[in-house]
């Protein structure tokens, strides 16, 4: 259920739906991997292939899996309900598989081509705003100044698992925290608790959501552009 939660959330802060669950491509077993990804012991991994059909169609197949540990873990430690120190880093894990599965899938259904660097900058900049929201609906009190500490100076790229893209995956970080760095900003001025389709929001949540919404639908170059010319 939990991950239906995020593709929906997700979804609300971006205002993108597509016509996939994600459950239907969920893998647990990681023995049901393609023998090239089952040696990552990483506990996501975003499986894509692209076959081409005898009529030189490409055809896209995606697999999501997640560690059953992990989810297990989330299941008696609801962060949906409670988002805290001893859930985040499994939150951000299982959030981080559903942002890469509903990107691609959103981006494939507009026959938009999806990078790398693009996939994992867009997903850090998902965790830091739904956590975000999250955390303004747990605890409409108090403003999460600690949210982007957390997310981007005390995280590092594990080598073992980045399998020689260290340096793609701290620019994508790089990138996102630019980005959130510059959000955060308008966002200290919002006073809405409650989630994107919650409503009604304030002048400065509805530009935000705009400011997001954008963001969302540009290629990766103009991500990059966008991020330079304004974070």
């Amino acid at each position: 259920m939990i991950l239906r939660q995020l593709q929906d959330l997700i979804g609300d802060i971006y205002d993108v739906r597509v016509a996939h669950d994600v459950y239907d491509f969920l893998v647990t077993d990681r023995g049901e991997l393609p023998l090239a990804a089952r040696s990552n012991q990483t506990d996501e991994q975003l499986i894509v292939a692209q076959p081409t059909t005898n009529e030189g169609d490409a055809e896209v197949g995606v697999s999501l899996y997640l560690d059953p540990a992990l989810l297990a873990r989330l299941q008696r430690a609801d962060p949906m309900s409670s988002l805290h120190d001893g859930n985040v880093a499994d939150y951000w894990t299982a959030l981080e598989g559903v942002s890469h599965f509903l990107y691609l899938a959103w981006n494939a259904g507009h026959d938009k081509p999806v990078s790398l660097l693009e996939l994992e900058m867009q997903a850090e900049v998902d965790k830091y705003v739904a956590s975000y929201w999250l955390l303004r609906r747990q605890y409409p009190e108090r403003f999460p100044a600690e949210l982007l500490r957390v997310l981007f100076e005390r995280t590092r790229v594990d080598p073992s698992l980045a399998q020689g893209r260290e340096d793609l995956y701290r620019q994508a970080s790089r990138y996102a925290e630019r980005f959130c760095r510059k959000l955060e900003q308008s966002l200290r001025g919002t006073r809405s608790a409650g989630l994107p389709s919650a409503g009604p929001h304030s002048a400065t949540d509805r530009e935000v959501l705009a400011e997001l919404r954008r963001f969302y639908r540009l290629t990766n170059a103009r991500k990059v552009a966008h991020i330079e010319k304004n974070a």
